[in-house]
């Protein structure tokens, strides 16, 4: 602030004669009171008549110039108090600066509009399309829009800052009958002493020091009537108290005030900068919402998928057949925060596969080939007799399996007492990792050999079911004379069991994947 000189000579800032008087001593405190006498003497000089130095009193004159900010955006802090954290008005804001394009290829990344589009998609159709659409909406975003984005939000901030000071905490102090935003009481502010205001002019003094020409105040104005869906803040009757308050922060009085009421002479305003990027969160928003869509969409095509096949196998959805080794039991693990067991769906279709149909239907049939059946080569029925049994025998191992986790059996009891000791012992957390991924490896051996003997099973069947109408036969010499003893019904017992053998094997597919 220029301070002017006497007729003739060459005007001095106020900074120039502080300067002087700092290296015309070497007494720093003389120095500190000669620079705070002549901060005292600046107040002469303002216009504002906010502080007196004698005395150290902060005036009435600035608790008026506070009220007039708070009467016009007292009533919308109510509105704004949780603004800065909500993600809706940065979404207002990006979108806000996205051209029509970006518009739509933004509606086309929602989830509405991918379900939508997932009903006439195929599901790796569709997953590219999305990446597509994807790449095209990024692409948009380019270091230009990204700046004028992250202006405007950081602008929004310093401007909700303002509005939610706690003006109401300050002026109480210079009134203490004074209502809260109630605007039709006529305050009567009493002068105070300095040192009451002090901290509050430095919080203020953080806040207007963002303030600068280039805030586009009406883009602001718009984001928060299309935030709260009304005016918040009067246009007119802000850019009226805003141009008062530029004209306090650029005579410089309230950093005079503080130096003069904190003795600090060489006090500077403390800068707060948001480190905050709202344009990569929203976009990682963006992705991360379709990539989740995506796999929901999948996993219900899947279970879709798994629920048709049930019903083919087994004509319900409802299939329960194992005890201890179930989605119940990891109720227990879960708590601990550990992943249980993990094929609990997989072994139990296949405990219910070899229980209700395997050991039954298809054993009776494979029975008839192996042992009444004329081999034009014994390496076909050698092939079907060794899955066989390897099926029996897993159908064994499983019942087996299942049984040794129940509260008696010896794994069931083991994994028992290393939940019970897991919370004390870490030693004993390690044993029920170690517990845990020996039966979920026991499990998987059991799904990925069954699912290759089935394999091996259904191509038999295969051949078996194209033999049977060859003339002359090149696998089976003597169909006539098996299919007499299953009541001529041969043909149509190997198509039924190669029908649900195959769709089991397609069943299984869903979690060998996983497993492999």
């Amino acid at each position: 602030m220029a301070v002017d000189g006497k007729k003739g000579e060459a005007p001095q800032s106020f900074f120039n004669r502080l300067l002087s008087i700092l290296f015309s001593s070497t007494d720093p405190e003389k120095e500190k009171r000669k620079i705070l006498k002549e901060i005292g003497r600046q107040f002469k000089k303002q216009r504002f008549k906010f502080y007196k130095p004698k005395g150290e009193e902060a005036q009435a004159g600035l608790a008026k110039f506070f009220y007039e900010i708070y009467k016009v955006l007292g009533p919308a802090q109510i509105f704004l108090e949780n603004a800065r954290a909500s993600g809706v008005l940065k979404s207002i804001i990006i979108e806000s600066a996205l051209d029509n394009a970006q518009k739509v290829l933004m509606n086309d990344l929602s989830e509405e509009a991918i379900r939508e589009r997932a009903k006439e998609t195929e599901s790796k159709l569709l997953a590219a399309e999305m990446k597509e659409k994807l790449i095209a909406f990024f692409s948009a975003f380019d270091a230009g829009k990204v700046k004028k984005i992250e202006h405007t939000h950081m602008s929004l901030i310093n401007m909700l800052e303002l509005i939610n000071f706690d003006y109401y905490f300050l002026l109480k102090k210079f009134d203490s009958s004074l209502p809260e935003r109630d605007f039709i009481y006529n305050p009567r502010f009493e002068s105070i002493n300095g040192d009451y205001v002090s901290e509050d002019l430095k919080d203020f003094l953080s806040i207007i020091h963002h303030f600068n020409k280039q805030i586009e105040w009406q883009e602001l104005f718009d984001v928060l009537n299309a935030y709260k869906s009304h005016e918040v803040i009067g246009t007119q009757s802000f850019k009226k108290m805003y141009n008062n308050l530029e004209e306090v922060r650029k005579s410089g009085v309230l950093e005079l005030m503080v130096r003069h009421i904190d003795a600090n002479p060489y006090f500077k305003v403390t800068v707060y900068s948001s480190s905050e990027r709202i344009v990569e969160e929203f976009l990682n928003k963006i992705r991360t919402t379709t990539e989740i869509t995506m796999q929901k969409i999948l996993k219900e095509r899947q279970n879709q998928k798994i629920d048709k096949l049930l019903h083919l196998i087994f004509g319900t959805t409802a299939v329960s057949r194992l005890k201890y080794y179930t989605e119940k039991a990891n109720i227990a693990f879960s708590k601990k925060m550990l992943g249980g067991f993990i094929y609990t769906d997989p072994l139990n279709y296949l405990k219910a596969f070899l229980l209700d149909y395997f050991k039954r239907d298809i054993r009776e049939i494979v029975d008839v080939l192996l042992i009444r059946g004329k081999w034009a080569a014994t390496l076909m029925s050698q092939q079907l007799s060794e899955s066989f049994h390897v099926l029996m025998e897993i159908s064994s191992q499983l019942i087996l399996f299942d049984e040794s986790l129940s509260e008696e059996g010896e794994q069931g009891i083991a994994i028992k007492n290393a939940l019970k000791k897991s919370e004390r012992d870490k030693n004993a957390g390690v044993i029920l990792r170690q517990l845990l991924k020996e039966k979920n490896d026991t499990a998987k051996g059991m799904i990925n050999e069954s699912a290759q003997a089935l394999i091996v099973i259904g191509k038999n069947l295969k051949l078996l079911i194209e033999d049977y109408d060859k003339h002359p036969h090149e696998v089976i010499m003597n169909w006539r004379a098996i299919n007499s003893v299953v009541n001529n019904k041969m043909k149509s017992q190997l198509m039924e069991i190669y029908r649900k053998v195959y769709y089991f094997v397609q069943l299984l597919q869903f979690y060998v994947k996983k497993t492999s």
